[in-house]
């Protein structure tokens, strides 16, 4: 019913519409029904309803910010590439993190890869990490995950350098470490 009421929205009332509509309803809700076997744990009601407020702050903070940095040429700019670690174990929760990190005020998840995130930030200022750190424990909180430790984080200042390189550079370490790390297991 979901799908055919965003068919309907799209669409709009024409019964040609339906045409294409009838399959592609059918279609998504075998897809949905199909991914939803295989995706991990689902958020709670209750995570979900608290998480929402925190998902829409970050995203007027984000946009705001990045607003206020081409209305102001004279606001630093410092890009960066950040490699984060999540502390996350479930893959939902990961895929919400990943997704959801490019809301935080700067910031654009530009790969993962060996577990690890490729972040690109307009400002490679502590803030940026804190706010990763803060965006993973709450989506630890909205997956009803904990862990203990620091992430681990790497950045890696663009300035004066080509981001693509700067970013094979940070997939080749993360190759070498993940390959190590199997080797001590």
């Amino acid at each position: 019913m979901l799908f055919a009421l965003v068919w309907l929205l799209l669409a709009g009332t024409d019964p040609v519409s339906w045409i294409i509509g009838i399959p592609s309803v059918l279609l998504a809700t075998f897809a949905a029904a199909r991914l939803s076997t295989r995706v991990g744990t689902d958020p709670s009601p209750l995570r979900l309803v608290a998480f929402v407020p925190f998902f829409v702050w970050e995203s007027v903070l984000g946009g705001v910010d990045v607003a206020r940095r081409v209305l102001s040429p004279r606001l630093r700019i410092d890009p960066a590439l950040i490699s984060y670690r999540p502390r996350l174990q479930g893959a939902t929760a990961r895929v919400v993190f990943l997704d959801t990190t490019s809301l935080l005020p700067g910031t654009l998840s530009a790969d993962i890869r060996h577990g690890i995130i490729q972040v690109h930030a307009l400002d490679g200022e502590a803030s940026v990490v804190t706010g990763l750190e803060r965006l993973e424990e709450r989506v630890a909180q909205l997956f009803g995950e904990t862990f203990t430790g620091p992430a681990q984080v790497t950045v890696t200042s663009c300035e004066g350098d080509d981001a693509l390189a700067l970013a094979r550079r940070a997939e080749a370490t993360a190759a070498a470490a993940a390959t190590t790390e199997q080797g001590d297991a």
